[in-house]
Order: C-alpha cells, then sequence, then structure tokens
C-alpha cells in the first residue's frame, strides 16, 4: 500500500492489488452471509463497508429492528453458529443479540427497542446494504482512531474530524450528537483504555434470546428499563 503525505490532517491512501484482492476476497465471505439473512435487510458497517481492510478486519452486520430471533438462526444454520450472547455496554445503552459465526463474522441486533443515536452508532463508522455490496459500493465513515476514511478511484483518503463534527455528521447523514458523542467516547478510550461492557451473557444451546432477556429483567431493574 503506497501512502502519499498530502498535510498532518490529511493523507492519502493507494491501494495496491493486493490490498484490492483482500477487499475483494473479504467481501465475498460477507456477501454469502448478507444474502442468507437478505430477509431481515442487514448493514454491514465499519471497515468493510468503507474498503480499508486488513487481514484481521472483522466482518460485522447490524439488524436495525428486532428481529424474529429463531427464523434469523434458522437463516444461518446451513453457515453453523458458533455463539449467541445478550449484551449491554452500559445501564444506559441498548440491549443487543449477537451472533458469532463458526465462519467468523457476527451479526448483531436489538432486542429491546432502540433509539435513533443507537442506530447512527453503525452509520458514523459507515455502512452498506446488500445492493450496495454486490455494486462493490464503498462508503464514508470514521475509524476507531477518529480518522474519516474517504474513498477513493485508487483507494482513500484519511483526514481528521476534529473541529469538523457539522461537516462530518453532513457527509454521513448522522446526528451531530453522535459524532460528538463518538468523540469523546473513542477520545476516552485513547486515553484510559477500553472498559468492560455492563452486560454480556452467553446463551446455552437450549435458550432463546427472548427467554433470557426476560431472566435478566426480572433481576436487573437497567436492563428492564431498557425492556
Amino acid at each position: 500500500m503506497k501512502e502519499k503525505t498530502v498535510a498532518f490532517h490529511r493523507r492519502k491512501v493507494t491501494y495496491n492489488d493486493e490490498n484490492w484482492s483482500m477487499l475483494s476476497s473479504i467481501r465475498s465471505k460477507a456477501l454469502i452471509v448478507m444474502e442468507k439473512i437478505s430477509d431481515f435487510q442487514p448493514i454491514l458497517y465499519g471497515s468493510v463497508a468503507r474498503g480499508d481492510v486488513h487481514k484481521g478486519s472483522d466482518i460485522d452486520f447490524f439488524i436495525e429492528h428486532i428481529p424474529e430471533t429463531y427464523l434469523l438462526e434458522m437463516a444461518l444454520e446451513d453457515i453453523g453458529i458458533k455463539e449467541r450472547s445478550i449484551v449491554q455496554a452500559t445501564p444506559w445503552h441498548l440491549v443487543k443479540g449477537s451472533i458469532t459465526l463458526y465462519t467468523g463474522e457476527t451479526i448483531t441486533f436489538p432486542i429491546t427497542e432502540s433509539k435513533l443515536r443507537e442506530i447512527e452508532f453503525y452509520y458514523f463508522g459507515g455502512a452498506i446494504e446488500l445492493e450496495d455490496l454486490k455494486k462493490d459500493k464503498r462508503v464514508p465513515g470514521v475509524d476507531k482512531r477518529l480518522i474519516l476514511i474517504r474513498p477513493t478511484e485508487d483507494g482513500h483518503i484519511e483526514e481528521e474530524i476534529t473541529g469538523r463534527e457539522a461537516e462530518v455528521s453532513k457527509l454521513l447523514n448522522v446526528s451531530i450528537d453522535i459524532v460528538r458523542e463518538r468523540s469523546q467516547v473513542l477520545t476516552r478510550r485513547d486515553k484510559i483504555g477500553r472498559t468492560g461492557v455492563y452486560l454480556n451473557r452467553v446463551l446455552m444451546h437450549d435458550d432463546s434470546f427472548e427467554q433470557v432477556l426476560k431472566e435478566i429483567c426480572d433481576k436487573d431493574s437497567n436492563v428492564r428499563r431498557r425492556g
């Protein structure tokens, strides 16, 4: 990957054949899963949506609405489900279901009613739909370094977002509130490190998401408040 420094806050990155081949390979894997769960209208988000992938890039999907979880699991049976869990980052955040496949991909979805900003979180990092993936579309988004990735024909451009929150909000079609929130969270994480999550309950083989959520709500008022 050839890199050209344009200015302190802006860098042009040109992809080589290896970069394009890696992106194509990762997106081919993503397409298999996305087509399996297409009835749930998933989005593919993060570096695979933006295009700035590396060998360890995660393939992550998000379903915006509360799904019929047994139907979702049935759609993924052919690929194989490795783990199912219920997670909540903090007592104030969305309660989510998470399915990890044996092939490494993760599908996340709300199991309690979500707020707009909680959905915008995924678009902040860049997100595409199934038809976008089929057309090999890449979209802008902000990575974990708080760097805006703008895809170009031959790679991408990296730009700092500090002081440009309104511009970034408009470009990504998300509220300025989520831009500010993510900036604060990621800046804090950079200074003190990643903190643990409030809830991370792994489901047993015979458990259902709905059953375990009810059990948790019966015991935990914070989760019940979001339920």
